[in-house]
């Protein structure tokens, strides 16, 4: 069976990677292989590069700097991990991907759409995930939730919830653009409700795309 890319998208505190172990488990109930992955990430260069991006301080890095550390990682990322895996046939789900750059340091730090295009286009070839589940929270909710994580590596891991709430509602806004402009590709899942009403929500797209 032909493998598939399945990336889940969202701002601070949406539940992105508990809805991804979620969904792995219940593709696997289906019989399917599935690697789970993260960006910034997901292999051994990239997770080096991952902890500049994600520690210390806002303004650790400008604009352009950032956006290429993540397409730095993404390369590796991608043919280290998640290429080798789509070609055993394996399904692939990624926390975050592209998407999360042209919000983050696109609308969020300000660095030019077309800018971020022509680098993605570089480093990518074009490639794009299958499907691409937005999860959409209002900012308030998702930065409570994010700080009341209590784990050690959250605790360091906070750059970017430390920009302000704007900037973070300019991410929300973004996301939601992201699927406006790509809707073949993205689907819009409500991230307000419990952790079971979400992952349920989030397997129907993915059944209904793919014809689990």
């Amino acid at each position: 069976m032909t493998g598939r890319f399945i990336t889940l998208e969202g701002g601070e505190g949406t539940g992105k990677s508990t809805q991804v172990k979620r969904l792995k488990a219940a593709l696997e109930a289906k019989g399917l292989t599935v690697l789970a992955t993260r960006e910034p990430g997901g292999s051994p260069g990239a997770e080096e590069i991952r902890r500049l991006l994600v520690e210390g301080e806002p303004g650790r890095w400008n604009p352009i700097t950032e956006t290429l550390l993540a397409y730095a990682a993404r390369a590796d990322h991608v043919a280290r991990t998640i290429g080798p895996a789509l070609a055993t046939g394996a399904w692939v789900i990624s926390d975050r991907f592209n998407d999360s750059t042209f919000a983050y340091q696109g609308v969020g730090r300000g660095v030019e759409r077309e800018t971020i295009r022509r680098i993605d286009s570089a480093v990518l070839d074009d490639f794009q995930p299958d499907l691409t589940l937005v999860l959409d929270l209002d900012v308030k909710t998702g930065l409570e939730r994010a700080h009341a994580r209590t784990d050690a590596k959250s605790a360091v891991e906070n750059r970017f919830e430390k920009f302000g709430p704007e900037f973070h509602e300019r991410l929300r806004q973004s996301f939601l653009d992201i699927a406006k402009r790509a809707p073949e590709r993205c689907r819009v899942i409500d991230a307000s409700g419990s952790p079971d009403a979400v992952a349920e929500a989030i397997f129907t797209a993915v059944a209904r795309r793919f014809d689990l």
